[in-house]
């Protein structure tokens, strides 16, 4: 077993407050940046940034779903912290200036599993995890314009 951390990063022409707010929109914009692979997202309670709870199921294969469960925290004014209640699942969203615009990072950690189905955890899971913050970064980009 060990820890399994996958990492999606996009340059934005926005600036950092747009970006964090869209971010942190769970109630409006971030239900509406999910790919095909997210199904039944739900906001639990809040809706906005920290003390937000969701819900939804991410579709990691055919067979393979997984039920997550989260709760948001935001150490700083531009981090948010997606916890997984379900898991040891992390998701981190860093949003950064970067010249006139930002650059959002997107980290998803979990400890992944032993012996062979581990082994393939660590080697298939990531693309899936990249595949999907690619897909979310693509829209959040297509939303701003």
């Amino acid at each position: 077993m060990g820890q399994i951390s996958v990492v999606a990063e996009r340059s934005l022409s926005a600036p950092p407050e747009k970006v964090f707010d869209l971010v942190t929109d769970y109630a409006g914009t971030r239900g509406q940046l999910w790919p095909a692979n997210i199904t039944d997202y739900r906001v639990l309670s809040g809706g906005r940034g920290a003390g937000t709870r969701i819900s939804y199921r991410l579709h990691a294969t055919k067979k393979r779903i997984r039920n997550i469960a989260a709760e948001v925290s935001s150490p700083d004014p531009q981090t948010l912290v997606e916890a997984d209640q379900n898991s040891t699942l992390r998701t981190v969203w860093q949003v950064r200036p970067q010249g006139a615009g930002s650059h959002l990072t997107v980290t998803t950690t979990w400890n992944g599993g032993g012996g062979v189905g581990g082994f393939f955890e660590r080697i298939f899971a990531p693309i899936g995890v990249r595949r999907l913050w690619t897909a979310v970064l693509d829209n959040l980009a297509a939303r701003l314009g």
